[in-house]
């Protein structure tokens, strides 16, 4: 074999090594994990060891499919590399599950059914193991097909399936699975709303002004403030409230408080930034955005592993508890190497397997830049902010993508209807005009702020008030030409919202599967 022929075939096989290179690591930390559970927890049951290693695999499924909400539009966006994304949503979901992922947790993920309905213990244990193993499965599925879903939706439809085939119909809290159906609906609507909004308010305030550089020393200030006050009541509300509680007032002062620091420190910091801009553009202005989003991907990374661990360590908790007390419970205490599992296992699926859906969120959906990654950030807090006191059930990965979608989408209003603007722009002018003429012209325009467009506008349109009658039939039907740039995938919009409707009743089925194998093949 010549060399050329050997490069060619090192390039063919590149993808299967780095693939089993990654399934190698997962490999090993799965059997760790069995290990260190067999030597420390042994005493308990082997059947600990075997809940071990599916919660170990849940959680890195976690870590390699809800982290990427995190941080994908602080990647698309470029204001992380992939690899800084990834270390740091690694430190920050650890730190998270550890600090403040709190000593007990709800082992029935949302309520979806009742544990007194569960009398025996073991059939109770392998309810939960099914549940695990299902939502595990499907989550690695979701990942493998590039599809960001809900972990927490993948979990209680866990719990649903195997609940109902341990004890019937009636053991399923329908009501709660009705809340859950509309999140579906909810949680991406009210995402992208409130990411088109901010962005919308953005383009007015900053980027449509003729002087960017003036409009962003007086207006980025305040959004980082806002930002800053968001967070600080985001991570109060859903960060830390397994290690202090504090009420929603308590938070919004909390928020408000870090609001007027943030305002009085940054104020001075973004004027000189401002004063340094080598060019009054749109460019120019998305940098200042950029360390707020490094800051935003670290403090969301952080409350979703305070949050989201439980997903996988909260059946665990359940499991352990019920083969210790020999009982089932609602809630269950977690042992600290229950806790360390789960925090280890999410950094570990995130660097593994995270970069396919970061990518995803990142890159394919819709062009990122600083400032729609900031609305994106921005509506993931907002939004579980309101959906707290509404008491609305939300997804977080719901919220986030449908954010992607919302700055996607109204990209794509914004760009139709400019276009249809510069197409008046272009008909309106006299015929004897050559291209040159029109090309100056519309420099001007495009260069000129949002009331200045609309002055020149309405100038071209009196002038030919008086000469419509010269506009040809085909000039015509250009200025009622509608331009459709799509600037969001619609494959991915549909493969997504695909996967999300299918969550629960697929991992329902799947833990239903399980758990009629588990306790045919290993009785109790």
């Amino acid at each position: 074999m010549d060399l050329d022929n050997m490069d060619a075939l090192d390039k063919a096989t590149r993808p299967s090594r780095r693939e089993m290179y990654r399934f190698g690591w997962a490999l090993l930390f799965v059997i760790a994990v069995a290990a260190f559970t067999y030597l420390t927890q042994g005493h308990v049951s082997l059947v600990m060891v075997m809940a071990a290693v599916i919660g170990a695999y849940m959680a890195m499924n976690i870590g390699a499919n809800d982290v990427a909400n995190n941080v994908g539009p602080a990647v698309g966006s470029k204001a992380l590399t992939l690899g800084g994304a990834i270390a740091i949503a690694a430190i920050f979901e650890s730190a998270g599950a550890i600090i403040a992922g709190g000593d007990v947790v709800t082992t029935i993920k949302g309520g979806i059914i009742d544990p007194a309905e569960i009398g025996d213990p073991m059939t109770f244990v392998w309810l939960m193991m099914a549940a695990l193993l299902a939502a595990a499965i499907w989550l690695n599925l979701a990942t493998a097909f590039g599809a960001p879903v809900s972990t927490t939706h993948s979990i209680v439809g866990g719990v649903m399936g195997g609940g109902i085939a341990a004890a019937g119909w009636g053991i399923a809290n329908w009501g709660t699975v009705g809340q859950i159906v509309a999140s579906w609906v909810v949680s991406p609507l009210l995402g992208g709303l409130i990411a088109a909004g901010l962005l919308y308010l953005i383009k007015r305030s900053i980027t449509y002004q003729g002087d960017l550089i003036a409009a962003a020393k007086r207006r980025v200030p305040w959004f980082l403030a806002l930002m800053a006050w968001a967070f600080a009541t985001y991570l109060v509300i859903k960060g830390v409230k397994k290690v202090v509680e504090i009420p929603f007032s308590g938070a919004v002062l909390i928020g408000l408080v870090a609001a007027a620091i943030v305002f009085v420190a940054v104020r001075p910091l973004v004027a000189r930034a401002a004063d340094r801009m080598e060019e009054n553009s749109k460019a120019s202005v998305n940098r200042l955005f950029t360390l707020p989003l490094i800051f935003a991907a670290a403090l969301l990374s952080f409350a979703h592993g305070s949050n989201d661990v439980a997903n996988a360590v909260g059946p665990l908790a359940a499991i352990n508890d019920a083969l210790t007390e020999a009982g089932t419970a609602a809630k269950a205490a977690i042992p600290l190497w229950i806790m360390g599992i789960g925090a280890l296992g999410l950094a570990v699926g995130l660097a593994l397997y995270g970069p396919k859906l970061i990518r995803t969120v990142g890159h394919e959906i819709t062009d990122i830049d600083q400032m729609r990654a900031y609305c994106i950030a921005m509506a993931a807090a907002l939004t579980v902010i309101v959906a707290s006191q509404l008491g609305l059930p939300v997804s977080t990965t719901h919220v986030t993508i449908g954010a992607v979608f919302g700055v996607g989408f109204l990209r794509e209003y914004l760009k139709s209807n400019y276009d249809r603007i510069e197409q008046q722009v272009r008909d309106l002018h006299p015929e004897g005009d050559d291209d040159e003429v029109i090309r100056e012209y519309l420099e001007r325009f495009r260069s000129a702020s949002l009331k200045q467009k609309e002055q020149m506008l309405q100038d071209l349109k009196d002038k030919n008030a008086r000469r419509e009658a010269h506009i040809s039939k085909r000039q015509r039907k250009d200025l009622k030409k509608i331009y459709k740039r799509e600037l969001v995938k619609r494959s991915l919009v549909l493969k997504v919202v695909a996967a999300w409707v299918i969550t629960v009743p697929a991992a329902a089925i799947l833990a239903a599967v399980f758990f009629y194998l588990m306790q045919g093949l290993m009785p109790g």
